[in-house]
Order: C-alpha cells, then sequence, then structure tokens
C-alpha cells in the first residue's frame, strides 16, 4: 500500500465520475428494480396436485400395467396358436384377452381406449379360430357393451363389428343379412357365401 499514498498528496483516481444525469437515471432504474422485487408481484408458486388426483393417477397407471401386461400374455398366446395350428392356444388366447378386459376395474373405460378395442377384437377372433362360435358372440357383445357403438376398420375400410356380426350370424343360421348391404371384406362375404351354400344344400 506504501506505493500509493505519499506524504502530503492526495492520491486521485483515474477513473471519471458520472454526471448529475446519469447519477440520476441509475438511482431511478436501481429504484425500480429494488421496488419490484419489494412491492411486486412475487411469482406464482407451482399449483400442488391434490394428493387425491395424485392417488388416482397412479391408481389408473398401475391398473394399466397390470393390463398390458396381461395383454402380452394373451398376444403370446396368440402367437403360439398361429405357430402351431393348435385351437387351444387360439382358446386360451380369448379367454386371456377376455379376462385383461373384465378385470382393469371400474372407472377405466376412457383410458387406452384403442388399445383396449384391439385387444378384445383379437379374442373374438381367436375364439372364432379356436372353434367356439358361441364364445365368440359372447366377446363380440362385450366389444359393443364396452366400447359402446365405436368399431374397427381394417385396411380395406372394411368394419371389424359388420364382418364378424355376419360371420357369426351366418355360422349360427345361414343368414346373417344381406351382404350387398353390409362392410365386411370381399373374402368375409365369399367365406359366408361358402358356408350358406353348404348349410343350404
Amino acid at each position: 500500500m506504501s506505493q500509493f499514498l505519499m506524504k502530503g498528496s492526495v492520491m486521485t483516481s483515474h477513473l471519471k465520475l458520472p454526471g448529475k444525469t446519469s447519477i440520476l437515471a441509475l438511482s431511478l432504474l436501481l429504484g425500480a428494480c429494488a421496488t419490484d422485487g419489494m412491492f411486486g408481484k412475487a411469482p406464482e408458486p407451482a399449483p400442488v396436485e391434490d394428493a387425491a388426483v395424485r392417488d388416482a393417477r397412479m391408481a389408473e397407471i398401475n391398473a394399466m400395467t397390470g393390463w398390458r401386461e396381461c395383454r402380452d400374455d394373451a398376444l403370446a398366446l396368440d402367437a403360439q396358436g398361429r405357430a402351431t395350428g393348435d385351437a387351444a392356444k387360439y382358446l386360451a388366447s380369448a379367454r386371456l384377452f377376455e379376462k385383461c378386459e373384465k378385470e382393469l376395474g371400474p372407472g377405466l373405460d376412457g383410458v387406452a381406449v384403442d388399445e383396449r378395442m384391439r385387444a378384445v377384437a383379437m379374442g373374438v377372433q381367436d375364439s372364432l379360430k379356436g372353434g367356439d362360435i358361441a364364445a365368440a358372440r359372447a366377446d363380440l357383445a362385450l366389444f359393443q357393451e364396452k366400447f359402446g357403438g365405436q368399431d374397427l376398420y381394417y385396411a380395406d375400410g372394411s368394419s371389424f363389428i359388420d364382418s364378424f356380426s355376419l360371420l357369426l350370424e351366418s355360422a349360427r343360421d345361414g343368414k346373417g343379412g344381406d351382404l350387398a348391404v353390409v362392410n365386411a371384406s370381399p373374402t368375409v362375404k365369399s367365406e359366408v357365401r361358402r358356408m350358406r351354400f353348404w348349410q343350404r344344400n
């Protein structure tokens, strides 16, 4: 420090002091900042999620996790049925698809609807492939009950409900409606014509 202090002299700074106008502007700016911090709106705290809503959401997540595990087991059985042609595998798959949906629990009808529709539809198909027409009808009724008039459509635009209603009704009584007005694929219609022929001749 001695190098900066000399006896009998006044140490001056080489920095330029701000003028009166600059000081006034600076004080107003600092004052505004201080006022905002002291008297302005404090930031809103993040809303705390209601415990009941959080618990309901967790229950929904757990239920859907269980449903997806069940669905994956049913899909594995369906794959085994396709690989081996074993009707028992198809029927086991169909019963598991049905169980997955029925055990989902109350209050979850609006959750993962597309996934669930596809799974129940697979159950209908697997019941039919396994040769249990009564079970296929029951599974189709479950589909219509659970999904209230919603339908699935194949790549060619044909309706899942129309196709399987036609097949299942024709399998029962050789009828099943006018083929010209039903939104079923040409393959399904051809199969129904074949079934009707053999039931009548």
